[in-house]
């Protein structure tokens, strides 16, 4: 018998405008609300990533990160 699906965790997130951009299309393809598409892809974080990909895409980030807070 699958879980029922109930959002009980609300939380307040800052996103880059492309970053909420990217979200709400990828919400929008799948047929899901914001909320949702966000609660998959944490549920499912590890077969949608590519390990080594999201290694060098979170460095190149992170060093970035200063230069896009100015």
């Amino acid at each position: 018998m699958p879980k029922r699906f109930r959002l009980t965790r609300r939380f307040n997130a800052a996103m880059t405008e492309d970053g909420y951009r990217r979200l709400r299309r990828f919400a929008s393809e799948a047929g899901l609300d914001e909320g949702e598409a966000l609660s998959f892809l944490f549920e499912h974080f590890d077969s949608v990533t590519n390990e080594e990909n999201l290694t060098a895409r979170l460095r190149l980030f992170n060093a970035e990160l200063d230069e896009r807070k100015r």
